[in-house]
């Protein structure tokens, strides 16, 4: 189960990642993130930095906890943080739930429940 969890989290991460990177390159309309309240393309750069830097720290953060990037980390830091994101997620998946858009209420809310299941696996087995 941890390992589903682990490989969940970089997968759909990863794939947020490259979400983020086509709506910086206007590939994907900014209007199916952010609640669909960006109105300027200044608002979606500055925020799709935000998403980016936020799901880079993360997939770190996942690579030293499944081991593949080895680190010396303490283990009660790394808990921590895997708290943090799995609150970071529910959060996500509330706003996501209010959106206004309704492809991201259809479409990412359910990720980020499972972002927030596979992140709380992570923490409870840490």
């Amino acid at each position: 189960m941890i390992s589903i969890a682990q490989y969940g989290l970089l997968s759909i991460l990863s794939l947020f990642l490259i979400l983020h990177f086509c709506i910086i390159l206007k590939i994907i309309p900014y209007n199916l993130v952010w609640g669909g309240r960006l109105k300027t393309d200044r608002e979606m750069y500055r925020f799709e930095a935000i998403s980016i830097g936020i799901n880079l720290i993360f997939i770190f953060i996942m690579l030293i906890q499944a081991h593949f990037w080895v680190i010396d980390f303490p283990n009660r830091i790394m808990t921590i943080l895997l708290w943090g994101i799995t609150a970071l997620f529910l959060l996500n998946t509330f706003g996501n739930a209010l959106s206004k858009n309704k492809v991201e209420q259809v479409l990412f809310t359910p990720l980020t429940i499972l972002l927030t299941l596979f992140a709380l696996i992570l923490a409870i087995s840490n």
